[in-house]
């Protein structure tokens, strides 16, 4: 088997072990709202998912600030705080060999599923729903 085919199988049960505890720590980090930023201070952010490298060297965080914040503020400051962030989570995440690279993302996977609920809902879209539900039950 090919080193390309191996990593197209997803990530480990490592890998997501991992991304599970630093998601954990970061978003405790978070609500006891530690980190010195005036944009963050004011922000309340929900820590959606931690995608951790291969290695474990690199964790990619997945977040959405709730409310009408400005999310590449949030992101900008996220970034300028980074290593006071991995001084931080240290402690709590002791266990791992190598402390974690952050990079934070905005999770837009909310506004993805509410867009393809829109368009599931659409007059078009309900009546071929409705088409095939109906050749079923004959």
């Amino acid at each position: 088997m090919s080193r390309s085919q191996i990593g197209s199988r997803g990530p480990s049960q490592r890998q997501l072990r991992v991304g599970e505890l630093v998601r954990h720590a970061l978003t405790q980090l978070l609500q006891r709202q530690e980190i010195p930023d005036r944009t963050l201070e004011k922000t309340l952010l929900s820590v959606t998912e931690v995608s951790m490298s291969p290695d474990l060297k690199i964790a990619t965080v997945f977040l959405k600030p709730l409310g009408d914040a400005d999310e590449h503020a949030v992101i900008k400051a996220l970034a300028r705080n980074q290593k006071f962030i991995r001084g931080r989570l240290a402690p709590a995440l002791g266990q791992i060999k190598y402390m974690p690279e952050f990079r934070f993302r905005i999770d837009t996977s909310f506004e993805n599923y509410a867009r393809i609920d829109e368009l599931l809902r659409r007059p078009s879209v309900a009546r071929d729903l409705d088409k095939d539900g109906g050749e079923e039950e004959e």
